[in-house]
């Protein structure tokens, strides 16, 4: 993309230098608004040239760069030709600029920096993305948050791209807790309790279970044996974990709902709890399963005994493990999809976990283990509502809308909108998200409803209300002025600045395409928001004449555009109104 100037850039470079275009497209980049001085649209990066050139002898860059500079010659496209710190620059003629990104913007519509030449020849793949995952018969804890949004923006990612996505949701929906709620739930349950508010008395029946179990043994055994009973395929206990299963998965999809995410596929341990054995069983034909002296089986990592990679696969009573149905799982979906990628989007305390299940696979002899992939995120910390501590997703999302609700109804057109809670909720749903990807996945941050909810500065808030106003201004304008446009008319600086901007989204969604952050997409839509602010006090539309109105309305309809783009592979709804 960048409306096909870094291709026009690299077929003039190519002549020059006796090299495919294609081999040059990468170095060629977008420069950043932050670092103008109105000298160039794009540079050539000498350095990432020469790393390309099987030359080792290296002559000084600077004088490379001004030796390369002068072969080259302006054109229709190229005005201007000069060099920076070990770059080759290139000013895009305006009249051209101007017309080719607006009516790139408007022709692809949602599909604006996606059918770039950077993304040009790479193969559709199927993609699986195992998310959110939270545990069956417990609230949607807080925890998941991240997971779910995380996993829902790689999704969307990979789908703008044209891949076909498998969206999963792998809940835990088995295992020795459910020997403890079985048992807790004979013991306190209540049918109707069940039915009202299952989540809840579930929770309430789990915490007052493990106190019992801790206390008094005799109900730590109860539950151990309520969960050999379900391995075993025992009718009563599988028929009270079912209905344990049914109704949370009926909760959960009302939160994701809230949230707009949705999945392809709910899947879940108790799927391979059978496979699980058959995991076993090849590990042992395998000479691969080691017993202990408790009676558990385990693998060897390291084959010397190193303590840090042994991975336990069986308790002593020949149950399977998290491990276990995580290999069984992951066999399953190459069976069952043939894919050519999976991502597991989880905590970083799994890490260890992923490495030695990927381990595993490959030493039991699956060379597809290389494609599967753990995407890894901090901790978030501080997440309390105006009651206190916060440990259930659901009064996070009743407190933003509340929140937000409070915020906007001191704004005169609160009043217009027809859904004040949808459009509370989506706008502090953009807040939330912003917060979470403006860093890197990996580290921990520090939550702060005070940061959350400022219109100004950096947020979610802030994307929303530009994009509300920019869709005000359409409505308000829009019927006579976007036809044609006079591209003279928008040749002031704050013009320039945005459409400079805007050439840069294909090289942002391929940044975030190659490590999964969403945080150089937020950094993007951040400054073209800013961008947009500055210049919607500047470029005025209304009593300007019919020609200038008509040019920077087609500007601000170009941004709201993108921004809308953007926002919604991040997993954000924007809203037309608030």
């Amino acid at each position: 993309m960048a409306c096909g100037f870094r291709r026009a850039i690299a077929c003039q470079l190519s002549r020059v230098l006796n090299l495919p275009p294609e081999n040059l497209i990468t170095s060629i980049s977008a420069v950043p608004i932050s670092q103008k001085e109105e000298v160039a649209d794009f540079q050539l990066s000498v350095d990432s040239l020469l790393e390309k050139d099987n030359d080792h002898s290296r002559p000084d860059i600077q004088v490379q760069a001004k030796r390369l500079a002068e072969k080259l010659r302006c054109d229709t496209v190229v005005s201007e030709i000069s060099t920076g710190q070990r770059t080759v620059n290139f000013k895009i003629n305006r009249e051209l600029l101007t017309k080719t990104v607006l009516q790139q913007v408007i022709e692809d519509g949602s599909k604006y920096g996606l059918k770039s030449e950077l993304f040009s020849g790479l193969p559709q793949k199927k993609i699986v993305v195992e998310f959110s995952s939270p545990n069956v018969a417990k609230k949607f804890h807080v925890g998941h948050l991240r997971s779910t949004i995380i996993g829902n923006f790689i999704a969307n990612l990979k789908e703008a791209l044209g891949h076909q996505v498998i969206r999963i949701n792998y809940l835990g929906d088995w295992g020795m807790q459910f020997g403890l709620l079985g048992t807790g739930f004979q013991l306190f349950g209540y049918e109707e309790k069940l039915q009202s508010n299952p989540l809840q008395h579930l929770f309430e029946v789990y915490v007052q279970v493990n106190k019992e179990a801790a206390d008094d043994k005799s109900v730590a055994k109860a539950a151990q044996e309520f969960f050999q009973r379900l391995e075993l395929g025992d009718v009563q206990a599988l028929s009270l974990w079912q209905k344990f299963r049914d109704l949370s998965i009926e909760e959960y999809i009302r939160v994701y709902k809230r949230l707009g995410v949705y999945f392809d596929e709910y899947s879940g341990e108790s799927f391979y709890r059978e496979k699980s054995q058959e995991v076993l069983k090849l590990l042992e034909s395998k000479g691969l399963l080691l017993k202990t002296i408790k009676g558990t089986a385990v693998v060897d990592l390291s084959g010397n005994g190193d303590p840090s990679s042994i991975c336990t696969v069986m308790r002593s009573d020949g149950t399977s493990l998290y491990a276990t149905r995580d290999l069984a799982a992951a066999i399953d979906r190459m069976d069952k999809y043939n894919f050519d990628t999976m991502i597991y989007v989880t905590d970083k305390g799994q890490e260890k976990h992923f490495q030695q299940v990927f381990q595993m696979l490959k030493i039991m002899g699956y060379d597809w283990a290389e494609r599967c992939q753990h995407v890894p995120f901090g901790v978030v910390q501080g997440m309390k509502t105006r009651r206190g501590d916060v440990t259930f997703l659901e009064d996070v999302l009743n407190e933003i809308q509340l929140r937000m609700l409070q915020n906007m109804a001191s704004i005169k057109t609160t009043k217009e909108l027809k859904n004040p809670q949808e459009t509370a909720e989506r706008v502090g749903l953009a807040a939330l998200i912003i917060q979470d990807f403006k860093g890197l996945l990996l580290s921990d941050y520090k939550f702060s409803w005070d940061r959350v909810f400022q219109s100004r500065g950096d947020t979610g808030v802030f994307l929303q209300y530009t994009h509300a106003r920019l869709h005000s201004l359409e409505e308000t304008f829009g019927c006579g002025y976007l036809n044609d446009f006079n591209t003279a008319c928008l040749q002031e600086p704050q013009s320039v600045s945005i459409l400079q901007h805007l050439l840069r989204f294909d090289e942002v969604l391929y940044k975030s395409s190659q490590d999964f952050q969403p945080r150089h997409i937020v950094s993007y839509l951040l400054t073209l928001s800013h961008l947009a602010a500055v210049a919607h006090k500047t470029l005025q539309i209304k009593d300007s004449p019919p020609e200038v109105a008509g040019a920077r309305l087609h500007l601000f309809k170009a941004v709201r555009s993108v921004l809308a783009n953007g926002m919604k592979l991040l997993g954000i709804t924007p809203v037309c109104r608030m």
